[in-house]
């Protein structure tokens, strides 16, 4: 569980793959922000790579492409080959999906992209949307074979159920994940919990596990019932692969590895105890916002980045 040390980070295995990575991951949402200047943003992911961190989360929405053309930057000059690289793309449909595909890489600057994953599986339909002929799916395959990515993952936020579905529907068509992302933070335990219903499946399948919001955005610091340190301290303590953290200045990137720092597993008792803190106000999930509200989800909000439904489905509608 406590994997290895090197400099200030500590590095785990990636489920099944055989990769090795850093167990905190850098968040590519913040790195983009508006009030975020490029150059900052570049000082960031080159600092973080500098200390250790070897992860790199992005998406092909983040920013409107922002993200990834800072990140893109930012892995000039030799950064490229210290990291491994991840992105998402939202495309349910094949010919979506490959046009992100591409888009991305053009972004980012690379030949290949270590992990590629399906964003926001978060409709009970996005998972046969992703795994029909027509789907998503078959344009990740077909870019794996063409050397343009590595692994294939997906992501998703608001409900555990939608995951266990998506893995089941993969299961039937003889797919495994590489990786699957997924909330765990000190709320979740409490509420629609991804951590008590997901995570002990990705353990026996010996997926990779990338924590995200472990802080929701801060969200959860405005309960006043725990630091971010403990946040951190906590999704570490799960078999995560990898915690993903946002990070819009040094001061954050310094917490992040603070936090590593400091870390010791919890044992039962000690991790009951700091879940007990959290039980009142996660119990309704008032700050976990990605599971009760539309806010965190980009793609109902630009519903033409899923690409068209499979043809053979359109045509079964009355004209």
């Amino acid at each position: 569980m406590q994997g290895s040390t090197s400099s200030e980070m500590l590095y785990r295995e990636l489920g099944s793959t055989g990769e090795r990575v850093s167990a905190i991951g850098l968040g590519g949402w913040h790195i983009g922000l508006k009030y975020v200047d490029e150059e900052l943003g570049i000082r960031i992911v080159r600092a973080a790579i500098d200390r250790g961190i070897t992860f790199m989360d992005n998406s092909w929405d983040y920013n409107d492409g922002v993200s990834e053309t800072r990140m893109g930057k930012a892995l000039r000059d030799g950064y490229r080959d210290k990291v491994f690289l991840m992105t998402k793309i939202d495309g349910r449909s094949k010919q979506a999906a490959a046009r992100q595909i591409d888009e991305s890489l053009q972004r980012l600057q690379v030949d290949y992209i270590d992990l590629v994953q399906h964003h926001e599986i978060i409709r009970f339909e996005d998972p046969h949307r992703v795994f029909d002929e027509e789907g998503a799916n078959a344009a990740l395959i077909e870019a794996r074979q063409a050397g343009k990515l590595r692994y294939i993952g997906f992501t998703g936020h608001k409900d555990p159920y939608i995951h266990l579905h998506m893995l089941q529907i993969a299961a039937e068509h003889e797919f495994k994940f590489d990786a699957v992302q997924l909330p765990i933070n000190v709320m979740d335990a409490h509420y629609r919990s991804f951590t008590k219903l997901v995570v002990p499946e990705l353990v026996k399948q010996n997926i990779g596990i990338l924590g995200m919001k472990s802080l929701a955005n801060g969200i959860i610091l405005n309960s006043k019932t725990v630091t971010a340190i403990e946040c951190l301290h906590y999704a570490l303590n799960q078999p995560t692969s990898v915690v993903v953290t946002g990070m819009d200045n040094m001061e954050i990137l310094d917490q992040a590895f603070e936090a590593v720092r400091t870390f010791q597993p919890m044992d039962d008792e000690e991790e009951r105890a700091l879940l007990a803190k959290t039980a009142l106000s996660a119990s309704r999930g008032e700050f976990e916002p990605f599971k009760t509200s539309s806010i965190f989800d980009s793609t109902a909000q630009n519903p033409d980045w899923l690409g068209e439904e499979p043809q053979r489905l359109q045509q079964l509608m009355p004209t």
